[in-house]
Order: C-alpha cells, then structure tokens, then sequence
C-alpha cells in the first residue's frame, strides 16, 4: 500500500462556497462526522476538532472515552479559496493518537464554469492506522465505510442539494 492517499470529487458550486465548507466550524459540523473544525488560516496556525455530544453520548454507550479535542493539527500553507495544507492527527483512538501527525492537502480547481474539482491527498507514511481509517471500509452500510471518499460525498450531496447523504 502507499503511504499516500487521493481522493476527487467534483463539485457544482464557487471555489469560495467550497473553501467555506472545508475551513468553517459551522459548515464542518453539517456533514460527514458532524464535528467543527476550528482553523487559524495562516501558516503555523492551529487547527483542531471538537468531540459532539452525540460522539460523547456513543462513547459512554459503548464503554470508552472520546477526548476534548478528536483532532489536531498545524496549517502550513493556506491560499484561499485553492489550497490548504496542513498537519493532522486523529486523537478519537488511541492508536491513532500515538502515530505521527500526516500531512493532508486541499486542492480546490475551477473545471469548467460553476464546477470545482476537489482534491485532497493524505500523505501517511508511518501511520498504518490512520491510513485504514482514511480509506475507509468498502463493506461498511449506508454511510459509505467512512473515510474521505465518504466526508467528500457527503459535502458535494450538501452543497449541491443543500441536504447531507443520511438525510430524506
């Protein structure tokens, strides 16, 4: 396997529209994971997520903790509304906590008039565990087995119907 990971998606809607889903705490807590992601767009600036309730009341549920912050990371380059690049952790599971931080870009592409194409690529080397979780499980139910292609989907289902995938 490679320790490096991408994922496309093309979606109808402004570079600035997709930009906003991707860095905004209240655009971030509407789909995929459903948890805020909190940025300081510039280089060396903090970002990190936030356990919700939900995630805390399913952790009780089934025996473990979910900690404060379930992500973080440092921003190394932002240009908005084409590139972000930054550091990431995921600190939900304790295997994945103890891996090194990866590296994930952004890469947001006018295609045609009206259509952007949306690249990130995940760079892992070292972080076994956070490379599985980033691919997600092909044989998971309705929500996609997870992992970027379904956080992708679930924001192009969002900004093109205004609706995320799980909802009627």
């Amino acid at each position: 396997m490679s320790d490096t990971q991408v994922f496309r998606i093309w979606l109808k809607a402004s570079a600035e529209k997709v930009w906003t889903a991707l860095t905004d705490p209240e655009w971030t807590a509407k789909y995929a994971y459903a948890a805020p992601q909190f940025y300081e767009l510039k280089k060396g600036g903090r970002l990190y997520s936030t356990a919700t309730p939900e995630m805390r009341d399913y952790a009780a549920a089934n025996g473990f903790e979910v900690p404060d912050t379930i992500l973080d990371g440092e921003v190394l380059e932002s240009d908005p509304p084409r590139r972000l690049v930054q550091t990431w952790r995921m600190l939900m599971d304790p295997t994945t906590a103890a891996e090194p931080y990866t590296m994930l870009t952004y890469e947001i592409e006018e295609s045609s008039p009206g259509v952007q194409r949306v690249t990130i690529t995940h760079e892992t080397p070292g972080a076994p565990a956070t490379a599985a979780m980033i691919r997600g499980n092909e044989n998971a139910g309705a929500e996609g087995g997870g992992g970027w292609a379904w956080v992708l989907s679930d924001l192009k289902s969002l900004l093109e119907t205004g609706k995320i995938l799980t909802e009627a």
